[in-house]
């Protein structure tokens, strides 16, 4: 294949990819539901960072000597399962909440200082879930070693670097900014409480899967 095929290929299956339901795709509608455009995009801008770092290092080569390391990758994969349980956790927490009519404690917090705390969160939290996620490693070794060949130009990675980035970038940001439109905020807003509980299941299972094969990879 010439390098344009190449990347035509890489961009579709990355696209379809995003578009599957995961962690970061939980991350970006539980925030963006719950906190606003502005947490959303950051989350989205985090997440995109993840993808891009995932990527740069299944180029390098370095993501698949962590893979073919088993201890490293077992480690790898306790420290992104123990972050999606604690996503879990506070997603199932905040649902209980709701659920026991606590919304007056959330409201005593000053809603600027809130927005202030979440432009700081935001990206390190979309960062920290991609990045520690050892199935995106898995997937992004998958998806250069089988698309990119070794003696791919220079100018040609780079692009590839670019549009993984650029394509992750743009639809996590589309999918914040539609779920935080006014019209559809108001429907949402009903829905909170499913839709962090929904968001903790997910983060919960992921999580104690990823641990459990951690742990088994630890003890073999």
């Amino acid at each position: 294949m010439n390098e344009v095929t190449i990347l035509v290929t890489l961009a579709s299956i990355h696209f379809i990819a995003l578009m599957s339901p995961g962690p970061d795709f939980a991350l970006v509608v539980q925030n963006a539901t719950r906190h606003g455009r502005q947490t959303g995009l950051y989350i989205a801008l985090g997440l995109s960072c993840g993808i891009l770092l995932h990527s740069l290092l299944s180029l390098t080569g370095i993501s698949y000597l962590v893979h073919q390391h088993p201890t490293l990758f077992a480690l790898m994969q306790l420290a992104g399962g123990s972050y999606l349980l604690y996503l879990g956790f506070g997603a199932l927490k905040a649902t209980w909440q709701l659920i026991s009519h606590h919304e007056e404690e959330a409201d005593t917090v000053n809603s600027k200082d809130l927005i202030l705390t979440n432009k700081r969160q935001a990206f390190s939290k979309g960062f920290a879930t991609n990045i520690l996620n050892p199935k995106a490693l898995v997937f992004f070794i998958s998806l250069m070693s089988s698309l990119v060949p070794a003696d791919m130009s220079l100018s040609g990675k780079g692009f590839a670097l670019i549009i993984l980035f650029g394509l992750s970038l743009f639809w996590f940001s589309l999918l914040a900014w539609m779920l935080s439109t006014k019209a559809l905020q108001k429907k949402l807003s009903e829905a909170t409480v499913y839709i962090d509980g929904l968001c903790g299941v997910v983060f919960s299972l992921i999580g104690v899967s990823i641990l459990w094969q951690s742990l088994s990879g630890l003890i073999a």
